[in-house]
């Protein structure tokens, strides 16, 4: 099967995560107190290299958050939070002074997994309810030590052609925005079906027609 998307399966996919991501975004600005928005500016396919590397460049800037995606669909979430974030989420939710820093405590850390638990499950819900599969998101977990090294378990003999979906949260505060980025995965036999859901129907039509 060609894996390769036109602008408009890429437009369609896009349309999808803003769906879902805007359902998340209602529930996150409840939390952070402030109006969110998030926005799908590009969606990659990188090779597993390029990929490795780029999760462990955001790494090493912030704190990250789990979440595998399980059943007829088979992927994983990443986000990463910035000391900023970390400093800002404790002050609003935890009423907790806390220093712009990357190490977190035991009620910090819940924090941040409740935080992606509320986004990554509204987008695989929306994901599920579009593209009529059947999978659900497992509980978050926060990794310990080289992510992209324990990523190696998800790329059997190279199966893995990640889907990468470069999604930005900005919070607005005092015209200060903070990104939040978000990596989504999917290996190729995912990617495959959803392309295939995509083009076996007028997708667009029965969109806008239901």
């Amino acid at each position: 099967m060609d894996l390769s998307m036109t602008d408009l399966e890429r437009d369609i996919i896009r349309e999808i995560l803003n769906i879902g991501l805007a359902r998340a975004a209602d529930s996150f600005a409840v939390i952070a107190q402030e109006r969110v928005l998030l926005e799908v500016p590009n969606i990659d396919l990188l090779m597993s290299e390029d990929i490795m590397r780029k999760v462990r460049e955001y790494q090493s800037r912030h704190v990250a958050i789990q979440s595998d995606i399980r059943g007829d669909f088979n992927g994983t979430t990443l986000m990463f939070f910035s000391g900023q974030h970390i400093q800002r989420l404790s002050r609003v939710c935890l009423r907790m002074n806390a220093p712009e820093a990357l190490e977190v405590n035991e009620l910090q850390e819940s924090l941040l997994l409740e935080i992606s638990n509320i986004i990554t499950g509204a987008l695989v819900t929306q994901l599920a309810n579009i593209l009529k599969a059947n999978i659900y998101g497992a509980p978050p977990t926060a990794p310990r030590g080289d992510i992209a090294d324990m990523m190696q378990n998800l790329l059997p003999q190279q199966q893995l052609q990640p889907l990468i979906f470069s999604v930005i949260t900005q919070f607005s505060d005092k015209d200060n925005m903070v990104e939040l980025p978000l990596m989504l995965f999917f290996d190729r036999v995912t990617f495959a079906k959803i392309l295939e859901i995509i083009r076996s129907y007028d997708f667009l039509g029965s969109q806008m027609s239901a």
